[in-house]
């Protein structure tokens, strides 16, 4: 989280500022966290301030919830769609990894912003622009969101994070393994989740691979064509 703004270097406050300072104190500890007071804190006034910007935390979370979605990659209609898919789906994990509190929150706004929609009908259109019909596009944008989402709940809920981590969570357990007879852990353990340079994150691309793959046979058989 930022430094609070003291009063000698005090900007005038905007919606902009008060979201963008919204936006800190939920990276810095979570849509828990954030609460008038410490938004007000975070930006170095009185709570009663805030109100001239925002009306409530339900707005509030609108609006950080429409920056996040700011910061994901538009998937192109002009493109090849499954490049732009991968590119939009690699930026979606990007973007959640900087904002894990907003994994749960992203499609439960109902009043979303410019941003939210501008996302998913550009996501929409690159699926529609391929000749997915409406059918497979709704089964495809629920199947890719619902993939990708829950990759990054899953690892962001990993006790540990890059290739060294597993061996630091898995050793300790093995033992667990070893006394409990569980030889199917142990193998996985040693044979792969211990090799040197096993990362967690390199699951993401052999399972979106299979996503793409899945969708890119379904689209050959709406089209009458032979699948890749």
């Amino acid at each position: 989280m930022s430094a609070p703004v003291t009063p000698g270097t005090r900007t005038p406050l905007s919606r902009e500022r008060v979201l963008h300072a919204a936006l800190a104190v939920a990276d810095a500890g979570g849509v828990g966290a954030l609460t008038i007071r410490s938004l007000a804190d975070q930006l170095g006034v009185k709570p009663m301030s805030v109100y001239h910007h925002v009306a409530n935390k339900d707005e509030i979370l609108d609006g950080i919830v429409d920056l996040v979605f700011a910061e994901i990659v538009l998937p192109d209609p002009r493109g090849e769609w499954r490049p732009e898919v991968r590119r939009r789906a690699a930026s979606v994990r990007d973007v959640l990894s900087r904002h894990r509190w907003a994994i749960g929150l992203l499609e439960s706004r109902t009043t979303p912003g410019p941003a939210t929609l501008r996302q998913h009908d550009a996501m929409l259109g690159t699926l529609r622009a391929a000749g997915f019909s409406t059918a497979l596009t709704a089964h495809a944008y629920a199947l890719l969101d619902s993939y990708v989402y829950g990759f990054a709940l899953q690892e962001a809920s990993l006790p540990f994070e890059g290739p060294d981590g597993p061996a630091e969570v898995a050793e300790p357990i093995l033992g667990l393994m070893l006394a409990g007879g569980y030889g199917h852990m142990v193998d996985m353990a040693r044979d792969h989740y211990l090799q040197p340079g096993y990362d967690f994150g390199d699951e993401f691309d052999f399972g979106l691979d299979l996503v793409l793959d899945g969708l890119a046979a379904r689209l050959a058989a709406e089209a009458g064509t032979e699948g890749p």
